[in-house]
């Protein structure tokens, strides 16, 4: 069995070959796919190729492995020839050979064609969103140098700031700056909103994707991201595995009787996974759960930046639990998620109004929301005022009014609340056993209007 090395180059390759104990170099192929094919076709099922990761290695990847009996793409920190004294194309050829020949090289897992086009839609929508950054902090630097105050609205890059921006008179070179920055903007908006339809359009169809959509704070962006960092989670056998490949990890040093200690995160898996915990753990820790307290435990001893990362590995831990037990989040804000589910279902092209798939059924304060949480429709007295009447004496008519409010006509949204008084507090001498005004305060008319203020001068006329 030949072990074959390969080292990558923009425009050639690399080969070495190891056989019989023996190493020797092979000629160079061309990065074509022809050349490529020619190359892939003078192999056999026996032997075994190792090569290094790189931007065009994928490629290879796809036209070798059909031939082969097996493929190694070994990460570059993973070899250890960055270290070495001479290091050419040929030399680490003849190294990778070397390894792959006595069993030292390990591969990493080769992602498949959807997660690789999750993973260059989503590059290049970070790309957009530091060039459309850059070009805002172009527009706030020229405001600066003209002395120009803060506008009167939060968003100077809304409807109401770009007519104030149009408007605002500044230098000719100013205005050649604002005018370029604002078309960049304009031009990073619309790429990233087409990227964002196709990746919600994938998000949808995607069920592990929607369910961690379900963590109050996490996400479409966040989620495909993490799903095109990890790809299938079935690969790690524990969460703990799945930290240590995202890096968030700390490490560890231990030496002789002395005690470990633990330092920052190693950092040496996905930095796009990891970025993209980092940052949904911000908006995690607003919410309610076990997430925010940890956070704020953790806070009060070592600080928010040490409390936001280890909460970012806390949340790759939950993410692992929720997609390999098939469950949504234990903690999850239903109404939350349906919001969610439907801007993504919008963001992906679906149509706007009511009627149509995903629309949030059962608003707050809606017939069929109080009618599931048992409250009280605009027919039926609130509980407190039914308490004021019961002490009052007259919790026969509350109670007659409370049923009456459930029935049909307080299902219709409006009902008379005949008898309902709110009776004025005694004065001191009525306390002492005088004569209980029953004037109230609340009056009801007899159209089935709801309860009004008395502020007539007749009305106030009877109060003392």
């Amino acid at each position: 069995m030949r072990s074959i090395g390969i080292d990558i180059h923009r425009d050639f390759m690399e080969v070495a070959i190891a056989e019989g104990g023996e190493i020797r170099s092979g000629s160079r192929v061309a990065m074509d796919p022809e050349s490529l094919g020619l190359f892939a076709a003078s192999l056999d099922r026996g032997d075994q190729v190792a090569l290094e990761v790189s931007g065009n290695a994928w490629e290879v990847v796809r036209i070798l492995r059909p031939h082969v009996g097996r493929l190694v793409a070994a990460s570059p920190t993973d070899t250890g020839m960055r270290q070495a004294r001479a290091k050419t194309d040929r030399l680490d050829a003849r190294a990778l050979a070397r390894l792959l020949a006595s069993g030292q090289l390990e591969t990493v897992w080769v992602p498949d064609e959807a997660t690789q086009a999750m993973r260059r839609r989503l590059q290049r929508r970070s790309q957009l969103v530091r060039t459309r950054s850059a070009a805002k902090n172009e527009i706030h630097a020229a405001l600066m140098r003209r002395l120009v105050p803060k506008p009167g609205f939060s968003d100077l890059f809304g409807r109401a700031g770009r007519r104030w921006l149009a408007e605002l008179e500044l230098p000719v070179a100013e205005r050649e700056s604002v005018d370029s920055a604002m078309r960049q903007i304009e031009f990073c908006e619309f790429e990233i909103a087409a990227i964002e339809k196709l990746v919600a359009s994938e998000a949808l169809a995607s069920a592990e994707i929607r369910r961690l959509m379900s963590v109050p704070g996490v996400g479409a962006i966040t989620a495909a991201a993490f799903m095109a960092a990890v790809g299938d989670i079935r690969r790690f056998p524990s969460a703990k595995k799945l930290v240590g490949y995202l890096g968030l990890d700390p490490i560890v040093r231990q030496s002789g009787s002395s005690e470990a200690s633990y330092g920052r995160i190693s950092k040496q898996g996905s930095a796009a996974g990891r970025y993209a915990l980092v940052e949904a753990s911000w908006s995690v820790v607003k919410a309610p759960g076990p997430l925010r307290a940890f956070y704020e435990r953790t806070k009060g001893r070592r600080g928010a930046s040490v409390a936001i990362v280890a909460t970012a590995r806390k949340l790759a831990c939950l993410f692992w639990t929720l997609l390999v037990r098939g469950e949504d989040y234990a903690y999850t804000q239903p109404s939350l998620t349906t919001k969610k589910l439907r801007r993504l279902e919008l963001t992906a092209g679906a149509r706007k109004g009511p009627g149509r798939r995903g629309r949030l059924e059962g608003k707050r304060g809606g017939p069929r929301r109080r009618a599931q949480d048992g409250r009280a429709g605009r027919g039926r007295l609130p509980a407190n005022r039914r308490r004021v009447q019961a002490r009052r004496g007259t919790a026969g008519e509350a109670a007659q009014g409370g049923r009456e409010g459930t029935g049909r006509a307080g299902r219709r949204g409006r009902r008379r609340d005949i008898g309902a008084r709110i009776l004025k507090s005694p004065s001191r001498g009525q306390q002492r056993g005088g004569p209980m005004p029953r004037a109230p305060l609340f009056s009801s008319s007899s159209t089935g209007a709801r309860p009004r203020l008395c502020h007539r001068r007749s009305d106030r006329a009877s109060h003392p």
